[in-house]
């Protein structure tokens, strides 16, 4: 006889793949404000495994939550960010890249495909596969397959993913809850925390903060000041980051990149955090 959870379905869960180094990956990290481990997924490829806060405290849908976080790290480094997430009903995928539209897929928990098959061409162009043999293999994942469940379909996108460089510890496996993936990638030998240091100073002072004149302009706020400020600082940010770069001219850079890190982490609360 199934079991409650066989029958509901996996409790939330996400894994965040990067394709850098786990050394590139940690500082981008830190601006989620989100505690996560870091292991090594690869030769080229790092994975993020976020303990799940937004999603069991306050009730917000996983792939919400992690769709704005690949679009933040994206946003703010070279290198693209395929979030896998999952929960009790479906469970998917979201690939972003730069400042590009993110692309996804989602399936049923029973496996039924319920995205368009075009976003799996889209998906294999941006990652840069074989257009032959690995479109084939993702068109087979976007048809019905009665015998292969929503998790079924995470590993087979994750084996067509292992030629490009993709080598996911066996142990992090999709679909098992976050807090028991988060407490197997600590035990890895070569993983380490992400977490935004001093968390409960920052507690305190945004709180104060939130109590002055400048509290409707921060991005806790969700508001449409703290919405304007993010898109300025964006809009800001990118021609800065690009001067800069052109001319070799580190504080320039340098500043363009901090606008788009402020900006992106503010549009990322405004996009996890909805207000009723």
């Amino acid at each position: 006889m199934p079991t409650e959870a066989a029958r509901t379905g996996p409790a939330p869960g996400a894994l965040l793949l990067c394709r850098a180094a786990p050394a590139s990956v940690a500082p981008v990290a830190h601006l989620l404000r989100e505690p996560m481990q870091l292991t090594r997924a690869g030769d080229a490829w790092s994975v993020l495994v976020p303990e799940g806060g937004p999603w069991r405290d306050a009730a917000e849908s996983v792939d919400r939550v992690v769709t704005g976080w690949a679009t933040a790290l994206a946003v703010g480094a070279p290198w693209p960010v395929l979030a896998l997430w999952w929960d009790t009903d479906h469970a998917g995928f979201t690939l972003a890249s730069g400042f590009r539209r993110p692309v996804g897929f989602v399936w049923l928990a029973s496996g039924v495909p319920a995205g368009e098959g075009e976003a799996m061409r889209t998906f294999a162009a941006r990652m840069g596969l074989d257009p032959v043999l690995d479109v084939q293999a993702l068109d087979r994942l976007a048809k019905p397959d009665s015998a292969a469940d929503a998790r079924a379909r995470l590993r087979g996108l994750l084996a067509v993913l292992a030629r490009a460089g993709v080598s996911l510890p066996a142990e992090l496996a999709p679909g098992e809850p976050a807090h028991r993936l988060r407490e197997v990638a600590a035990r890895r030998p070569d993983s380490l925390p992400v977490e935004w240091p001093g968390r409960r100073e920052a507690v305190a002072e945004r709180d104060t903060v939130a109590h002055s004149r400048l509290g409707p302009w921060m991005p806790w706020t969700g508001g449409p000041r703290a919405r304007a400020l993010a898109l300025a600082q964006v809009a800001a940010g990118l021609p800065l980051l690009v001067r800069g770069l052109r001319r070799r001219g580190g504080g320039w850079a340098i500043a363009g990149a901090l606008l788009l890190a402020h900006g992106a982490l503010g549009l990322t609360y405004d996009f996890t955090h909805p207000r009723d």
